[in-house]
């Protein structure tokens, strides 16, 4: 099968199509034939070397991805599953696993880890779901406000933050969220009750809207110590890039691992559900042939993209 990989940590530029063993799915696992799959920050970082320790000291090549959408294409031994061959589906990969991620032609997941694509959607837009939704699924669920309550979104015109404001406003609660003025109608389309302009002291025009303070800050933009203001006292503060803090005034800390939930099919059901039924907007900043991976990562650094970048494999 082809791939897009690396065998060197660097710019956009190290990553290459490249040959690998067609992967054979074990027990409980499936193989999709991916069409498409996301381009997230995770994949920059995992290409730049950010966190290369994850890799526990596993040669490379290395291919990046933890978002793919495809057709079931083999389903392993023992595998309890409904799925079916040739079934639509979107799964969320360990692109730091001894299987890697999802920027090849074929891949395997473990069965728990793959839905089907949500009821007329294609798979560039399917392939936006899961990782950044369910991010946003376990910062609402660590944070845990209940209805009524009050939540402050960063980076809400991005993927993450926009699947956490229709998250909060489906369960009731009161949604404060940033964004620059070209970003304003998006965001207000999406959900949020009240949007002050994005910044470094975002935490002051929060406050000033709420002047206790929110009940909890979902922290997109990896504002990080900055944001802390923004919390009131024993409010909660979810951060999705491993922030340690330190916090002060009794402000409970959660750091969010996506990874940790990867096999949580519940969670993952009910997230294509929503999706399928409009609660959650799956957007797709543009398509491009998978053998294009390097512009898409560069587009995605030079900022400004809305939605997901995604890329196509069934064209090179």
């Amino acid at each position: 099968m082809r791939a897009i990989g690396l065998t060197e940590f660097g710019g956009p530029e190290v990553l290459r199509v490249i040959d690998l063993p067609d992967p054979v799915p074990g027990p409980g696992e499936v193989r999709i034939r991916v069409h498409a799959a996301a381009v997230n920050p995770t994949d920059t970082a995992l290409r730049a070397g950010v966190v290369k320790a994850w890799f526990d000291g596993r040669a490379g090549p290395y291919v990046p991805g933890m978002d793919a959408a495809g057709v079931v294409d083999a389903i392993g031994p023992d595998t309890d599953t409904p799925l079916r061959l040739g079934d639509p589906v979107v799964a969320i990969l360990q692109a730091y696993g001894p299987r890697g991620g999802a920027y090849a032609e074929l891949v395997v997941a473990p069965a728990d880890s793959v839905v089907l694509t949500p009821p007329g959607v294609d798979f560039p837009a399917a392939s936006t779901l899961l990782m950044n939704a369910l991010t946003a699924r376990l910062a609402l669920d660590l944070v845990a406000v209940p209805a009524g309550g009050t939540v402050a979104v960063t980076g809400a015109a991005g993927a993450f933050g926009g699947y956490a404001v229709q998250l909060a406003k489906t369960e009731g609660l009161r949604v404060f969220a940033d964004a620059s003025d070209a970003d304003v109608e998006l965001v207000k389309e999406l959900g949020a009750d009240e949007v002050v302009p994005r910044g470094d002291d975002v935490a002051g025009r929060f406050r000033a809207l709420v002047p206790d303070g929110v009940d909890a800050v979902l922290d997109g933009a990896a504002l990080d110590g900055l944001i802390v203001a923004a919390v009131r006292d024993g409010g909660g503060l979810a951060v999705v890039r491993g922030w340690d803090g330190p916090v002060d005034r009794d402000v409970r800390l959660h750091k969010v691992f996506v990874t940790e939930a990867a096999t949580d099919q519940a969670r993952l059901l009910r997230l294509r559900e929503q999706a399928g039924a409009g609660e959650l907007t799956l957007r797709v900043a543009d398509v491009l042939p998978a053998g294009q991976a390097a512009e898409a990562h560069r587009r995605l650094a030079e900022g400004g993209v809305r939605g997901r970048l995604v890329l196509d494999f069934t064209a090179f």
